[in-house]
């Protein structure tokens, strides 16, 4: 183990003067390469890089028309689609800072960003985001509304304003400026906004390109399903267009498996709550056909495990474990390609931990799995796993330019030129956050000698036992999610005797539980249900087998619902929401407690 592991910086700079110069450089250099796939009525519809900058230019003279100058914030309140890129493309092509708001977010945090941030123009997806937008506050600027006819709107309005007037416009930003301000999803306290650089996502990207030189090949494609009011969805936007690569935007994650035969991506960035899905997905399928099905499902899974194991430090499977291998490639690891466009053979997980079991299942099943690790305050990215390198279980090494070093007390702290600006207007965070050049992330980790960065926790999550045990609960709770039948798992016990939980039942994998077990009912009406009781016990046995006694859970409690976005559980990037839960269910949390 080692305290600080660097990288060397970027071999190359970020190559155009800011952010809206990629759409200009890509229209000049490439203009019949395909940008943006636009899904229009049924059918998804090819636009070129020339006929993109057509667009963004017609958007940013309607930006100028009505009075957006260069550093004005301009909020984009709206699901993940082809107009929310479109207008952020516009607004930096005046010079302006775009200030995203998840869609999920309430009229009180609305107004919140509004007025912080100072924007001067907010756009809604429609009339009932709208609504949402302005319901709590006295903000009196600009509400423009997409699905009202927005994107033709601002093209007419801008019709007199020249191209020298946007081109003057489009070059006021450098990579000192401001790009955006990204609030922090609030996971605790009211939402930080974070001031991000065009330097820092170009610098990003570079790194990320350094580091990944394989991972977008010529005429790549993928999918981006997160908020692009996340920070992640922005940056791997940002390299799509940097590396020319051709992006699709699918607003709803339910229909992501639909989606993904229709643009058959190249690769995936996703968060590990849409990987258990697709994993918990097919294993509830074959739990449900039985028989040999069920059993060849079970062996296919444990030999990826094995697999990609052997493969750690550079390994190489034995004759017997590749044989089994290639013969679950073709009877189940051929549906799951399949089940992803049949054309994707690399995913790039962040956002939040896998966990090792899942990462082994990807690698082994022919993936090449990439998880790395950033937080907005990075501009996105610090850690990211090297191709043919990758460490299941960590985030991979600092990306060029990026050292990170191990506190005293475990916390991970990051220097680097492309970190944030800093929160905006609010020195006592920054004054929090920051000690001379090195950040404070609030994780808890491990570097290894060769600088892999392993993430065992969040700093205030640390529960401390009446015994002084002190716990991460992020690995117990990984561990739990990995079963089909558990969705979601809380661990609790801080200033307790010992270690419980609460868990909730995975939607989509219980009817088939259900069905067969004989049983009637829903989740609620099947809590003190003798078995599934049990199959949750058989999961905390798992898990408690990679503890200590004193980590181990001795208790649970069965919840009737999920945590969701919508009842204020989970950020809109699905992180939980630790307070409001214990809040909320601290009826439960004490019936643990009650003997």
């Amino acid at each position: 183990m080692t305290t600080e592991f660097a990288s060397p910086p970027a071999q190359n700079p970020f190559p155009v003067e800011n952010l809206s110069r990629l759409v200009f450089r890509n229209a000049e250099e490439a203009p019949n390469d395909v940008a943006v796939l636009r899904l229009v009525g049924s059918e998804w519809t090819d636009v070129t890089c020339a006929q993109y900058l057509e667009e963004v230019k017609g958007v940013a003279k309607g930006l100028i028309a009505r009075g957006v100058k260069p550093g004005d914030r301009v909020v984009i309140m709206s699901h993940t689609r082809y107009e929310w890129s479109l207008i952020a493309w516009a607004v930096w092509s005046v010079g302006g800072v775009t200030v995203p708001i998840y869609e999920t977010s309430s009229s009180d945090q609305c107004d919140w960003i509004l007025t912080d941030s100072g924007a001067t123009v907010a756009v809604a997806e429609n009339d009932e985001l709208a609504g949402v937008l302005t319901g709590s506050t006295d903000w009196k600027g600009d509400v423009l509304v997409i699905e009202n006819n927005l994107v033709d709107e601002l093209t007419a309005a801008g019709a007199d304003v020249s191209d020298a007037d946007l081109e003057t416009a489009s070059l006021t930003a450098g990579h000192e400026d401001t790009c955006a301000i990204i609030y922090t999803s609030g996971t605790t306290g009211r939402p930080k906004g974070c001031e991000i650089l065009h330097g820092g996502f170009g610098g990003v990207v570079v790194a990320v390109e350094e580091r990944l030189d394989k991972a977008f090949k010529p005429n790549s494609r993928t999918l981006i399903f997160l908020p692009l009011a996340h920070v992640l969805a922005r940056i791997l936007e940002v390299a799509c267009f940097y590396k020319r690569v051709a992006v699709a935007h699918e607003p709803d994650t339910t229909k992501v498996v639909e989606r993904l035969p229709e643009i058959k991506p190249t690769f995936l960035v996703s968060v590990p709550r849409v990987l258990e899905k697709v994993y918990n997905g097919a294993a509830a399928k074959a739990e449900n056909a039985g028989g040999a099905k069920a059993k060849i499902f079970k062996a296919a899974v444990q030999t990826a495990i094995d697999y990609s194991k052997a493969l750690e430090g550079g390994g190489k499977p034995g004759l017997g474990l590749k044989v089994k291998q290639g013969l679950y490639s073709k009877l189940v690891y051929s549906k799951l390609h399949e089940a992803l466009g049949g054309e994707c053979d690399r995913i790039i997980s962040g956002g939040g931990p896998l966990g090792a079991r899942l990462g082994h299942f990807y690698r082994g099943a022919g993936f090449d799995l990439l998880e790395g690790y950033g937080l907005t305050e990075s501009s996105g990215v610090l850690t990211v796993n090297p191709i043919g390198e990758a460490r299941i279980g960590t985030v991979g090494t600092p990306i060029p330019g990026v050292t990170i070093q191990i506190a005293e007390d475990g916390e991970i702290m990051a220097k680097a030129k492309t970190l944030f600006n800093g929160y905006w207007q609010n020195p006592q965070a920054n004054a929090d956050s920051w000690t001379d050049e090195w950040f404070h992330t609030g994780d808890i980790g491990e570097l290894d000698d060769q600088g892999y960065l392993s993430i065992t926790g969040r700093k205030k999550d640390l529960i401390v036992t009446a015994g002084g045990k002190n716990v991460s609960p992020s690995q117990l709770e990984d561990l739990l999610a990995s079963d089909p039948l558990i969705s979601q798992a809380v661990v609790v016990g801080d200033n307790r005797n010992y270690i419980a939980a609460l868990i909730t039942i995975d939607p989509e994998t219980f009817p088939t539980w259900r069905d067969k077990h004989g049983k009637t009912g829903e989740v609620e009406d099947l809590l003190q249900d003798g078995d599934l009781v049990g199959a949750v016990q058989d999961a905390v046995d798992r898990a408690n087998r990679s503890v200590s006694r004193a980590e181990s859970i001795r208790k649970f409690r069965i919840l009737a619902a999920e945590f969701s976005v919508e009842s204020g559980e989970l950020t809109p990037t699905l992180k939980l929401k630790r307070n409001i839960v214990h809040e909320r269910f601290s009826d439960d949390i004490e019936q643990l407690y009650t003997k």
